[in-house]
């Protein structure tokens, strides 16, 4: 490695709490693999034995770490016996740091998944329970399906939670020693809980435990909303379709103006005098007219910053919320504070909007509800200053079973999007010619199936992931390494699934490395590079060979949201069939992208440290809410009458 890399390295790393010093786990996995010959010789009943003996340990006051050891190469042999899986000295070492409260960074394909069982089980053991929080429903079916005869086998219960599982069948998962889930239905379980009229209803018992996997997205990517329980939809004497009418008439930057990063947007004087006008209002600024003044802010919101087809979709006559990190339609989220409305209206569909809110938590102050967490990703040193801010938890770096040999090549930038594609569409068939298995990752559905169909007139069969069920994605993209397979995939669908080589059957997979494995293209850069990162790991895992590319244009939407080709000096542009190729604007792209990434950081920063004040509030009604509820039974009928006789006059 050159000096200057290495000093480059080391500046940015200064403010960053990630450490790859190892020793403090690698020393006690050396002493896991020691009790290795002693714990083959072992029968099942025999495992078992020891199994029950660890647990009452636990229960009789021992401290866990005193049991690490025995715990972990029990749980090694078991996967073997069990799964037929011998964990790497890697996933010890991981395992290792999980239980220390760590984010841990593991690359894809590493096997994550196994690794969190040795916490899980240890952990497991006092009986207070222990939360795996995945990424989405399937991830959590799967993985509690694919573990369980590991943790059954050593007398431990487990359960999985689906969005769409009964109050009974959610008690019962919750109960079990382990548990798998989203970190939003746990959410969500948890505000149904504290809203709760009778005991009956509380379908969680007290945090302990939890583990997250792909920490990244959960802990930081969906952070940036807060979790909100709606009720009742709001009445209102407005025309929405009409105040949304009176949008579409309005110009931007005559009427109407953002702010630096479009994120806000404002009514100029001529926007104001054409409102008052048209909705026969002496002063829109009264307090009186706030009404109407919001729901015209709304109306453009919804105008201007809201695309279909790339943040929604119309499906039954009904809005359907893209989620921006995954492509896929998230149900039954809708946007708050009357923008839900505004895009209803812009739509002319039937305004069935998000209501009032009767409970809301950060998934920051939820999190931190749990006296115990750690996590892992294959992106985390990245945040690593997030994880600490938001969660006092440091973040340690487990390097590769086999290293990465992944051939990441330098991004190729266009003037024009249209360009941009004609280019990678030759790309693409010129590799597809040779058998060598595609997948390309684009930002939204829209985006996906303009591809998809320039594909399909050139005579490119293709599969398409957008805003589809977890289930079918997952497979989809199992077998995207198969020979010839053109996968193109919105953003990260499919996340948590390992893209084999030749497959989930592996047929042709040394000729499939012969071609160079799986190709990742890019079609564009994210507001963060952890996830364009994410979009490379999929190529390369445990040691495999693969290429990654990145094809963008200036007028992509994070290049067109931030301005940047305004920015650009014209003596910097040196084109060539209409490819830029200057190295300073590829590094001025790559600045946008860490200035992006530290706005981000900021809002959620702000969101978290404004709800800290009314988080404080709700923790001390909810105290005194349980005590009536749990320990004042006497009294309960009356304050139930009493709290169903407000709700009734409220809604």
């Amino acid at each position: 490695m050159k000096p200057q890399i290495k000093i480059k390295e080391f500046i940015n790393n200064i403010n960053n709490p990630t450490s790859h010093d190892l020793r403090p786990f690698k020393s006690i996995v050396v002493e896991i693999k020691k009790q290795e010959s002693f714990i083959k010789r072992k029968s099942d009943d025999e495992l078992q034995e020891i199994s029950n003996e660890l647990k009452s340990q636990l229960r009789n006051g021992i401290e866990p770490n005193l049991l690490l050891v025995d715990a972990y190469s029990l749980v090694k042999e078991v996967c073997n016996r069990k799964l037929g899986l011998n964990p790497f000295d890697v996933q010890l070492t991981g395992a290792v740091a999980l239980h220390k409260n760590r984010i841990v960074e593991m690359q894809t394909g590493e096997g994550k998944t196994l690794t969190a069982v040795f916490p899980a089980y240890l952990n497991a053991l006092s009986g207070k329970g222990v939360h795996i929080l995945t990424f989405n429903d399937y991830l959590a079916k799967r993985d509690s399906l694919w573990m369980a005869p590991v943790y059954n086998f050593l007398g431990l219960s487990v359960g999985f939670i689906t969005q769409k599982m009964s109050k009974q069948q959610k008690r019962d998962a919750y109960n079990c020693d382990i548990t798998y889930a989203t970190a939003k239905e746990v959410g969500f379980d948890y505000l149904r809980s504290m809203i709760a009229y009778e005991k009956d209803d509380n379908v969680l018992r007290p945090f302990n435990y939890a583990i997250v996997d792909e920490a990244d997205a959960v802990l930081i990517d969906e952070a940036r909303n807060p979790l909100v329980l709606a009720g009742n939809i709001i009445d209102s004497n407005l025309d929405f379709y009409q105040v949304a009418d009176f949008a579409q008439t309005l110009e931007s930057q005559k009427d109407y103006d953002t702010d630096e990063y479009s994120r806000n947007i404002f009514l100029t004087e001529t926007g104001i005098e054409k409102a008052e006008k048209k909705f026969s209002v002496q002063n829109l600024m009264d307090d009186e007219n706030l009404g109407i003044h919001s729901a015209i802010n709304l109306a453009l919101q919804a105008k201007e910053l809201l695309k279909k087809d790339i943040d929604y979709i119309i499906r039954e006559n009904s809005i359907k919320l893209i989620d921006e990190f995954t492509g896929r339609i998230v149900e039954d989220r809708k946007w708050r504070n009357g923008l839900q409305t505004a895009v209803e209206a812009k739509e002319k569909i039937k305004i069935n909007s998000e209501g009032t809110v009767l409970n809301l938590i950060t998934l920051q102050h939820l999190i931190q509800k749990y006296p115990k967490i750690a996590g892992m990703t294959a992106t985390a040193h990245q945040s690593a200053e997030e994880f600490e801010y938001f969660y006092k938890i440091a973040t340690v770096v487990i390097p590769p079973n086999k290293n990465c040999i992944r051939k990441d090549l330098p991004d190729r930038l266009f003037d024009t999007k249209k360009e941009k594609q004609k280019v990678l569409l030759e790309k693409v068939r010129k590799v597809h010619q040779t058998g060598q298995p595609i997948l390309i990752g684009t930002l939204t559905v829209k985006e996906s199936e303009e591809l998809a169909v320039i594909f399909k007139n050139n005579q490119i069969h293709c599969e398409v992931l957008n805003a589809k069920n977890d289930e079918l994605e997952a497979a989809i993209i199992a077998d995207a390494g198969k020979i010839s397979a053109v996968t193109i995939s919105t953003n990260m669908a499919g996340r948590g699934t390992d893209i084999l080589l030749g497959g989930k059957e592996g047929i042709s997979r040394n000729k499939i490395i012969e071609l160079g494995g799986l190709y990742v293209f890019g079609t564009n850069k994210h507001e963060s590079s952890r996830i364009d990162n994410q979009l490379k790991g999929r190529a390369g895992r445990q040691g495999d060979i693969g290429i990654s590319e990145f094809f963008i244009s200036m007028e992509d939407d994070l290049m067109v949201r931030y301005k940047l080709k305004d920015s650009i000096p014209k003596r910097i542009k040196k084109l060539t069939n209409n490819q830029l190729k200057n190295k300073l604007l590829l590094n001025t792209i790559n600045h946008i992208q860490r200035v992006i990434e530290g706005q981000m950081f900021d809002i959620r920063r702000t969101l978290f440290d404004y709800s800290s004040i009314i988080e404080k509030q709700r923790v001390i009604l909810q105290n005194e809410r349980e005590k009536l509820l749990y320990q004042l039974d006497f009294v309960m009928p009356h304050i139930i009458s009493i709290f169903r006789h407000e709700k009734s006059s409220r809604f």
